[in-house]
């Protein structure tokens, strides 16, 4: 037997069956109250789960070599970090002395908060083992909720608020961890794709799309509100994807890599914004802007910005998702600006709290990123 495959059945069962008594042993002290009504249905949250395990799942499958480890790994990253992501709620709760939230409600802000790891995964594709992953997964999660914490603690951010920069972390996060690991090799077997494999990165870009509204709205206080935006920005988003994708190649055809990151850069993009969105045409101009700062982003940071920095990003997770939610963060310091113009005094507070909510969410990720690589 290779020394991989005994390293692998030595280390990687027995990380996860400790992992998984501890959970277990956390659960029973933590949670004791049993199954109580909850403010979320089980429709949303099933939206939800789709999303981030089928979506997520087949989005970073466009590697043929890589397809096991997108779907499969993918399923065991969000159930662990699911369960990390209630206990460390709970735990955080049990220590500010807060009430515990019903049932359905902790494990559906556990799966968005486990899309952080799923995005920073996309960057780190083909580089790390399964010990690794896991690691950076109960890493993260923690780190993510201490972020959050933080955010709405000292800078007032909303919780629904807070929990939307779950793609700008996971996007710098990941690039960070990926700084530390060596670029893997350049032979074509290992970075090629297939019409296959482009297909079903496809099928998940096409699921994402379609639940990308419940995401946005599964903790907004208006929810209505909130999937009429996000549902007008991701079609200006995948239209302008077409056309950009048009004049941006040399032969005039359609490329779906284009195509496969754009489109969702609407619905990231409006998800920090949502609840300060008046009127749908605000929401149609971000999509726009934001499909077409992902487009020339993949053009110009992968062939300028990434060679310079030593920075491979297997999934293109910096253009996909980093730009469209810096773009959502600065476009929601300019509507709070606009909407509160002519409070002065407290105009300059809101704009440091907003501005501080995302820099100090970026720092942390590229820092505690950087430190776990």
């Amino acid at each position: 037997m290779p020394s991989n495959y005994r390293n692998f059945r030595n280390n990687v069962p027995w990380l996860i069956f400790f992992l998984e008594v501890v959970f277990i042993a956390l659960f029973y002290f933590l949670f004791s109250d049993g199954a109580s009504r909850s403010s979320i249905s089980y429709p949303v949250f099933q939206d939800v789960s789709h999303m981030v395990i089928f979506g997520f799942g087949f989005f970073l499958t466009f590697l043929k070599r890589y397809g096991f480890s997108s779907t499969g790994f993918n399923l065991l990253i969000i159930v662990l970090g699911v369960q990390c992501s209630v206990l460390t709620e709970g735990l955080l709760l049990f220590l500010l002395q807060k009430e515990n939230e019903d049932g359905l409600k902790r494990i559906t802000k556990a799966t968005v908060s486990t899309t952080a790891v799923v995005i920073s995964t996309g960057a780190l594709l083909g580089k790390t083992n399964p010990v690794q992953l896991i690691l950076m997964t109960v890493v993260e999660i923690i780190v993510f909720y201490m972020n959050r914490w933080i955010n709405e603690t000292f800078l007032q951010v909303p919780d629904n608020i807070s929990m939307m920069h779950v793609h700008l972390f996971g996007a710098y996060f990941g690039l960070a961890v990926s700084s530390r690991f060596s670029e893997p090799s350049p032979r074509p077997e290992k970075n090629a794709s297939t019409p296959k494999s482009d297909l079903l990165s496809m099928l998940g870009t096409l699921f994402l799309w379609v639940f990308w509204p419940s995401f946005n709205s599964v903790l907004a206080v208006n929810k209505s509100k909130a999937i009429y935006n996000t549902y007008f920005a991701l079609a200006v988003s995948a239209v302008t994807a077409f056309v950009l994708s048009v004049l941006t190649t040399k032969d005039g055809k359609f490329r779906m890599t284009h195509i496969h990151s754009a489109v969702l850069a609407g619905g990231i993009a409006v998800g920090y914004a949502e609840h300060s969105i008046e009127y749908p045409w605000i929401a149609m101009i971000l999509g726009l802007l934001a499909s077409v700062i992902t487009i020339l982003g993949s053009c110009c940071l992968q062939r300028c910005l990434y060679p310079a920095l030593k920075i491979h990003d297997s999934s293109g997770v910096h253009f996909t998702f980093g730009l469209p939610g810096v773009l959502g963060a600065v476009a929601q310091v300019v509507l709070v600006v606009i909407k509160n113009w002519t409070n002065l005094p407290r105009l300059g507070y809101l704009f440091m709290i907003h501005v501080g909510a995302f820099c100090l969410t970026i720092s942390i990720a590229l820092v505690t990123g950087f430190i776990t690589g």
